[in-house]
Order: structure tokens, then C-alpha cells, then sequence
């Protein structure tokens, strides 16, 4: 017996919704190989067939891929699938070669992975993040020689760190650079103890944080090419502006300028708005990860808080002020649009009261001259009919009558025209009645 109402749909799923994507346990020293790639083109049928490739997963059901993540363990190595609208992720965690640990130089990782190295290569999709990142055990209280082993763990390369948690409980170091192999690197630094949990949690940030970053500056190209496009039809609405207050040229040409560059924006708008909607979204991510490191600087070095606002702030301006560029673009042409076509209507108004009162004056004249049709129409009728009266007054004459013809013609000529005008009037009257 349950003491609920019945669910609502899909409750079930949405209450699970934040247990999905469940942070990784790591235990320390450990090697996160990750990588990203756009999956465009790419179907879940796809990743499936290359996840069963994996030693052991020739049983992996479809059906395993549904919530858009998966686990799958190995003894001392996972292997984790996440799924999302642009891009899949793979990590996979194993411990950290010997040789690797803190105080080594600059050192070669990725020939003792766990997982064959044309299964990465295979992936489908194409890549937009690839990082190995080492998280080790290290004293955070010799602050020099821990920064100068992890500056040298790095290979020497222009360094970024910062001390994450309220606490400091460990450093996070990167470069930023991209190696010949294709991969960045990332080293954490915690003190003995740090627990899986608080370590799983870390690498998860500072993985996300870099794949949102690099998501985010997908949108600067396309601000980029767009720029030239948007310079030139600001340029040409402005000469059409001109054009609308001078007047030099007439409307249905400007009319059709203005649609070319109405289409030409709408076009633009509807390749790249969902590019630079998802640029803020994934910008808005990255802000959201670096609060979360609640990072604190290392003398000496600049933080990953400090390096974003300085790398990718100018960039995502430039994306920000792209968009808002194109949408006032369209309001201005719009905008031109509707002064031209009410001054286009107000001529069309003008034009057709104009020939509304020639029609009217034609209506008068025709009125004036169909007064005097009907004038002449019934002193013509009334002649022939006062004709056929003379006619009949001869005939009886000539009958032996005691009339005379032109006498009796001449009396009747009154009263056949008041007949024949009255008639005319009987019949307007019936024709407007009718009306």
C-alpha cells in the first residue's frame, strides 16, 4: 500500500537525474588519461561498438549506454563513457607509473597505459580535448621545492597553479600547452591521506574545466568569419538609410536592397545562433568550475582563475558582442524596413485618393452628360411619339373623322412630354429602390 498520490511522469527519472554522472574514487598516485571529442555525426551505436572492443566487453548490452554514462571497472583501471549533446568524454583512471611520480622530469606516460593504444586513436569522433593528468603525493608545506619539482614535472613550461579549497587541502598545475602527442598535461599535488572521493572530485573539475573551456572558444572563429559579413551590411544598411532620407532612389529598389540584407542576416542568425547561445552556456560553466576550486595563488605563479580571465574573457567578449552585433543588426534593418514601407503606403494612399477623385470627377461628368442623354432622350421619344399621334390623327381624318391632324398633334405635344418624363423618373426610381 503506498501513502503517495501516483508519481508524475518521468519522476523517477528526473529524482535519479543528479546520481547519474557520479563522481570518480581515486586513489592516489593516479593517471586520468582523458579525451574529449565532438560527436557530430556520431551515434550511440557507434561509441557502443567501439566500447565493446574493450578486453571483457564483448557481453556490454546497448542498453547499458541509456543514461548517457557508464563504468566499467578493470582491477586496478576504469574505463568511464559520458555522452552529452556536442561531445563524449573517456577517462580512463590507472595508477601512475613509478617512474611518473613527483620529482621526475618532464616524464613519458603514455606507454604504460593499461588499454591499447590504437583503441584512443579509434575513437570516433573527432577530438577537442585530450589531457594526462598525474595526481601525486607531495609535501604542500615546502612551497619552493614542491613548485620546483612540479615546474619540473611539467617540463619547464610557463607555468599556472594554484592552491584549491578553502583549506588548501592541494595544488592544481598546468601549462595550457599542447604537446606533440596531441595531449595536455595537468599534475595535483595532495598530502598524504587525501581521500578517493575529494580526489575524484577534483580531477572531475579540472577535466570539465578545460573541455568547457575549449567548447567556449568554438564560438570565436565563427564571431571571427562573421565579422567581414557584418561590416559590410552594416556599411550597405547605412547607404540604404541615406538613400530613404535623400530619396535619390526609388522605394521598390531600396525595398529589395533591404530584403537581400533582411536575408542575408536571418541566414547568419540561423547558422550561428545556436553556436554562440552554447559559447555563453559553456562559458557560464567554466566561470561555475573555477568558483569551485575556490583557488588561492601560489607566490610566484599565476592562478588558472587568473589565467582564464585574461586568455578567454577578450574572447568570449568577442562572441558576446558578435551575437549582440547580429541581433541589432536585424532590429535596425527591420527597422528601416517598416519606415520605408509606411512611406511607401502613404505614397500608395496619396495615389489612390488621387485617382479615387478623378474617378469622382468622371463620375460627375458622366453624371452631367447622362442628365443630358436623358434630356435629348425624351424630346427624342416624345417627338416620335407625338409623330405617331399626327400619324393616327390623318388616319382618322382620312377616315371621315371630324379631326385636325397637326392641331390635335400640336395640343398633345404637353402632355406627352410630362408622360415620357415621368416615366424616366418611375424607372430611376424602381433602379435606386433596388439598390
Amino acid at each position: 500500500m503506498t501513502h503517495l498520490p501516483p508519481s508524475a511522469d518521468l519522476r523517477a527519472m528526473l529524482h535519479n537525474e543528479v546520481h547519474v554522472r557520479p563522481s570518480a574514487r581515486i586513489r592516489l598516485p593516479a593517471l586520468v588519461i582523458y579525451v574529449a571529442v565532438l560527436n557530430e555525426g556520431v551515434s550511440r551505436e557507434d561509441e557502443y561498438h567501439h566500447l565493446r572492443r574493450l578486453p571483457g566487453q564483448q557481453q556490454l548490452a546497448l542498453d547499458s549506454l541509456n543514461e548517457n554514462f557508464l563504468r566499467l571497472r578493470y582491477g586496478t583501471h576504469t574505463v568511464k563513457w559520458e555522452r552529452h549533446s556536442e561531445f563524449t568524454r573517456y577517462s580512463i583512471v590507472q595508477p601512475l607509473p613509478v617512474h611518473a611520480l613527483l620529482g621526475a622530469s618532464d616524464p613519458e606516460l603514455l606507454s604504460s597505459l593499461v588499454l591499447p593504444p590504437e583503441w584512443l586513436s579509434q575513437i570516433p569522433g573527432q577530438t577537442i580535448a585530450a589531457i594526462k593528468l598525474a595526481m601525486v603525493h607531495g609535501n604542500l608545506d615546502a612551497t619552493t621545492d614542491t613548485l620546483q619539482q612540479g615546474r619540473t614535472w611539467l617540463g619547464h613550461h610557463p607555468l599556472v597553479a594554484s592552491v584549491m579549497g578553502n583549506n588548501g587541502h592541494s595544488w592544481a598545475l598546468t601549462d595550457f600547452a599542447l604537446r606533440p602527442s596531441g595531449f595536455e598535461r595537468m599534475l595535483v599535488i595532495a598530502p598524504e591521506g587525501t581521500s578517493e572521493t575529494r580526489a575524484g572530485r577534483i580531477s572531475q573539475r579540472l577535466l570539465e574545466l578545460e573541455t568547457y573551456r575549449l567548447m567556449a572558444l568554438r564560438g570565436l572563429p565563427v564571431a571571427k568569419a562573421l565579422t567581414p559579413t557584418l561590416s559590410a551590411t552594416e556599411r550597405e544598411l547605412a547607404d540604404i538609410t541615406g538613400q530613404i532620407e535623400n530619396g535619390s532612389e526609388s522605394d521598390p529598389q531600396l525595398l529589395n536592397r533591404l530584403a537581400t540584407l533582411a536575408a542575408r542576416v536571418e541566414q547568419a542568425t540561423a547558422n550561428h545562433a545556436y553556436r554562440f547561445s552554447a559559447t555563453e552556456a559553456y562559458h557560464g560553466i567554466v566561470l561555475q568550475r573555477i568558483a569551485e576550486l575556490r583557488e588561492t595563488a601560489i607566490p610566484g605563479t599565476q592562478t588558472i582563475g587568473e589565467f582564464m580571465s585574461r586568455r578567454l574573457s577578450p574572447a568570449m567578449s568577442t562572441v558576446a558582442a558578435t551575437a549582440r552585433r547580429l541581433a541589432s543588426l536585424s532590429e535596425r534593418i527591420t527597422r528601416a524596413t517598416a519606415l520605408l514601407r509606411t512611406r511607401v503606403d502613404i505614397a500608395t494612399e496619396t495615389q489612390n485618393q488621387q485617382l479615387l477623385e478623378k474617378l469622382t470627377k468622371g463620375q460627375e461628368l458622366q453624371l452631367r452628360l447622362q442628365t443630358t442623354v436623358e434630356g435629348l432622350s425624351i424630346a427624342a421619344i416624345s417627338y416620335y411619339v407625338v409623330s405617331l399621334l399626327l400619324y393616327v390623327g390623318k388616319a382618322a381624318k382620312a377616315m371621315g373623322a371630324p379631326i385636325h391632324p397637326e392641331m390635335a398633334a400640336g395640343a398633345a405635344i404637353p402632355l406627352v412630354l410630362w408622360a415620357v418624363w415621368r416615366t424616366t423618373r418611375r424607372i430611376h426610381e424602381k433602379l435606386h429602390a433596388d439598390h
